[in-house]
């Protein structure tokens, strides 16, 4: 995942900017959510009983939400939100959000949230930690550029090997860089992306990695001049997913799944991906 964004009212550049969104994953349908006993609404093991309490951090970010407001249900994350909200049985004035920061939504320990929804990938490491629901994403991570740079024409990842990259701590994002770019020096590690963009806005850094979302949000908001040098191929062949976050153990995760199964099987969380991330489609494979 990816950080705090300076949000700006572009979403439909974003919206507009290509013609199909990346693929989902591809987790056999579930039955109703609604549907069964265990999942109906007055039986979810809540923290408040009759509200669905989400979390998500501050600012919320295009194109993963809009205007820094959640309880809109524009963008993709509050989309999808509301979408398993409803399939729970919640109506809209039942849902509550409340901040969360990224790192502590995957932190060891309670959690005052049913679920955290906030472009956390799924990991080995994080599901130590918490208890994840089936992916509701596939996301790339991607490299972010000056037009001008000395690496815009890069066209795979070895080309990359002496950038000074920007990168925020704490997320796949980095790790992308460790395992694939193995940059000769160490990347420039920062504790939140709008510090990395700015690093690179200011040519203190070569490239920046991003999920490719957040990628065309920084070339087409927030950086005059910037391009999208290139995605980074799928690690070991796997891809990266974004997962609904719960507190370890929570026996919520059943339903979610269930809710996040029929969304996809219905076609919805397609057509959802479609309105929110078609811009996320097309930037060229580093190979």
């Amino acid at each position: 995942m990816l950080r705090r964004l300076t949000v700006l009212p572009v979403l439909a550049v974003l919206v507009a900017a290509a013609a199909c969104a990346p693929a989902d994953d591809t987790t056999a349908a579930a039955p109703s959510a609604s549907g069964t006993a265990a999942c109906a609404k007055e039986s979810l093991p809540l923290k408040t009983a009759g509200t669905l309490t989400i979390g998500t951090d501050k600012p919320a970010y295009e194109p993963w939400f809009s205007d820094d407001d959640p309880t809109n249900g524009k963008g993709f994350e509050s989309a999808v939100a509301y979408a398993v909200a409803e399939k729970l049985g919640f109506a809209e004035t039942e849902v509550k959000w409340e901040t969360v920061g990224f790192d502590s939504s995957y932190a060891p320990g309670p959690k005052t949230f049913d679920f955290d929804i906030n472009q956390v990938s799924i990991s080995e490491a994080r599901a130590k930690a918490v208890t994840f629901s089936a992916g509701y994403y596939d996301v790339a991570q991607a490299v972010v550029g000056l037009e001008d740079g000395k690496f815009a024409s890069a066209t795979g990842v070895a080309a990359l090997k002496d950038a000074k990259i920007g990168v925020q701590v704490g997320t796949t994002s980095l790790t992308a860089v460790q395992d694939q770019i193995k940059p000769g020096t160490q990347p420039q590690v920062f504790n939140n992306q709008i510090d990395a963009v700015n690093a690179l806005k200011n040519k203190q850094v070569d490239a920046i990695v991003v999920d490719l979302p957040t990628a065309f949000y920084v070339t087409a908001a927030q950086i005059e001049g910037s391009k999208i040098i290139g995605q980074l191929p799928a690690a070991g062949g796997t891809p990266e997913r974004f997962g609904l976050v719960l507190e370890k153990g929570s026996a919520l995760v059943g339903c979610l799944d269930q809710a996040l199964g029929e969304l996809r099987s219905s076609g919805d969380l397609a057509k959802i991906q479609d309105q929110w991330l078609a811009a996320a489609a097309g930037a060229p494979v580093l190979r």
